[in-house]
């Protein structure tokens, strides 16, 4: 592993937990070596995450559309900052660029751009390990309504497995850079073809 791709909240949370986080894991990345990919936001937990990086000597790349470079949220003092002209040119470059994904606490498109890196790799189109780093809980209700999304037939049990997801972000990062992905020939059975 050589960059992490950061999907976080562009709110810091009411959690201030969360904040901390975004935190740690900017300088656990800056301490490692691991580059971090993200979103190129200078506010909320991806500000943080960004700002931390830099602050401990790391190296961090950040790609947003036109459409919100333009709002002013854009990151400033990256290493380096791409814009691009949509939401789906932006996940391709993050998806391109990085060896794993990382969700932190956040809303809508934190889920939103964590669930299609996750169901690329449910259909293979790539192999690289999704994580959610579970601070506070916050991410059990969604992890108990995929586990039921299981236990009602609409996800594979090797497919849950590729979800890795820990309270301490050192040992997620462990798992992810020893992560094998299962190999699954289809993600239906075969009656249902």
């Amino acid at each position: 592993m050589k960059r992490v791709c950061i999907f976080c909240g562009s709110s810091p949370g009411a959690d201030p937990a969360y904040l901390e986080a975004a935190r740690q894991v900017g300088a656990l990345l800056a301490r490692r070596g691991l580059g971090l990919v993200y979103g190129g936001g200078r506010v909320g937990l991806m500000g943080a995450v960004a700002d931390s990086t830099l602050e401990h000597g790391g190296q961090a790349t950040g790609i947003i559309p036109y459409s919100l470079a333009r709002k002013e949220v854009a990151h400033s003092g990256l290493t380096e900052l791409r814009v691009v002209g949509s939401m789906h040119e932006r996940k391709a470059q993050m998806s391109e660029l990085s060896d794993c994904f990382l969700a932190l606490p956040g809303g809508f498109g934190t889920l939103e751009e964590f669930f299609e890196v996750l169901t690329w790799a449910q259909i293979g189109i790539h192999r690289k390990p999704c994580g959610l780093l579970n601070v506070n809980g916050y991410f059990d209700p969604l992890l108990a309504f995929v586990d039921h999304a299981q236990a009602e037939r609409f996800v594979r049990a090797e497919h849950r497995s590729l979800i890795l997801t820990d309270t301490d972000a050192a040992v997620l990062l462990d798992r992810m850079a020893l992560y094998q992905s299962p190999v699954v020939d289809k993600w239906m059975d075969r009656d249902q073809t």
